[in-house]
C-alpha cells in the first residue's frame, strides 16, 4: 500500500486502521471513522495538533531518505516570513520551564527518548516519525543573555509537511517537553 511504503507505517484490513509510531507511542488512525488512539501505555499524550500532524503525516510523507542537515524553520522555504507573530514557535515554553538547569533539560529529554547531539550546551535528537527526527537545543543563561532553546528539523522536512503543519509539531514538542512531570 503506498501510504504504508511513504510513511513506514502498517495497515490493518481487518479493523481498517493505520499504525503508526510518533514520539514514542503507537497511534492507530482510523480513516473511515473520525477516531485517532494512542494504544501505548504509559505514553504521555501529546498535544492535539499532533494528531493534525499525524493525518497530514500520512497524507503527505514522501519516500525520500532523512539526510542528517539540520535546519532552522528560517530555513523551509517562506519560513522567514510563516513562522514570526501567530506562528512564532513557543521555544519559551521549554526555556522557561528550565530556567538554566542543564540537567533537568537533560533528564527531560532522556525521559522522552532523545539521543545526546552535540551542539548548544545541551541538545537532543527525537525520532517523531521513522522520516520526521527534530533537535531540540538548549543554552543555560547568564548575565548577558537568557536561557534559550531552538528547535531544529531534518532538511527534508519541507518535502513531508507545509509550515503550518510544522508549526503544529513544533508547538507539540516545545508543550511537552516545557511540561512539569512530578
Amino acid at each position: 500500500m503506498e501510504v504504508c511504503r511513504r510513511a513506514l507505517c502498517t495497515y490493518d484490513d481487518t479493523n481498517e486502521f493505520y499504525a503508526v509510531s510518533v514520539w514514542d507511542c503507537e497511534y492507530r488512525i482510523y480513516p473511515r471513522q473520525p477516531k485517532i488512539e494512542c494504544i501505548s501505555k504509559n505514553s504521555e499524550r501529546l498535544h492535539s495538533y499532533f494528531e493534525l500532524f499525524i493525518v497530514h503525516y500520512l497524507l503527505k510523507a514522501k519516500e525520500i531518505e532523512i539526510t542528517n542537515q539540520w535546519i532552522s524553520e528560517k530555513d523551509i522555504p517562506g519560513g522567514i516570513t510563516f513562522f514570526r507573530g501567530p506562528h512564532a514557535i513557543p521555544t519559551n515554553l521549554i526555556s522557561a520551564q528550565f530556567e538554566s538547569n542543564i540537567q533537568g533539560f537533560k533528564n527531560r529529554c532522556e525521559h522522552l527518548n532523545g539521543i545526546p547531539l552535540s551542539l548548544a550546551d545541551a541538545a537532543y535528537t527525537f525520532e517523531i516519525t521513522s522520516r520526521i527526527p527534530v533537535a531540540v537545543l538548549y543554552w543555560k543563561g547568564d548575565d548577558e543573555f537568557p536561557t534559550e532553546s531552538k528547535i531544529l528539523y531534518d532538511k527534508t522536512i519541507f518535502e513531508h509537511l507545509a509550515s503550518d503543519i510544522i508549526y503544529a509539531l513544533a508547538v507539540g514538542i516545545c508543550e511537552r517537553l516545557g511540561k512539569t512531570i512530578g
